[in-house]
């Protein structure tokens, strides 16, 4: 199984994760400090370069009510400019609430807001592309996928 690039995308920082090679594991592999859409897509080509990855999910912000409102309309955006660069296969998954459950969990943890920032980002790649990756195989359980 090919491995897998997770991304949540933020106006000044992505977060990366990458999957194990048998896509059961997803782990956080950093941040990029971007400025704008041309340099996050580039920070996402050279991090699926440098994972090998061989497709990509990005979290989309969907709310609530599972209606897409205009953060979502930029991360489609994203998407397409991303899958155009690298020739990959690019997803979008669900990433309702995983922002909010890594903070409460590092807030749990007793990290000041300063060591939250420096992780909260890459945290939530985890928690999308794992999201994903357990989706996918409970999709092959079931022979659905």
């Amino acid at each position: 199984m090919p491995t897998i690039l997770g991304v949540d995308h933020g106006a000044r920082r992505l977060g990366l994760a990458v999957s194990d090679p048998d896509g059961v594991i997803a782990t956080p592999s950093g941040t990029a400090e971007v400025r704008g859409d041309g340099a996050a897509v580039a920070a996402v080509v050279k991090a699926a370069a440098e994972a090998g990855a061989e497709r990509i999910v990005v979290g989309l912000p969907v709310n609530m009510d599972g209606s897409e409102g205009g953060m979502a309309a930029k991360v489609r955006g994203f998407v397409g400019a991303v899958a155009a660069a690298t020739g990959l296969p690019v997803e979008t998954w669900d990433e309702r609430l995983t922002t909010a459950m890594v903070e409460k969990a590092l807030v749990a943890a007793d990290l000041t807001r300063h060591k939250r920032r420096g992780v909260r980002d890459k945290l939530a790649a985890q928690a999308i592309l794992q999201s994903y990756l357990d989706a996918r195989a409970q999709r092959e359980e079931l022979g659905t996928g």
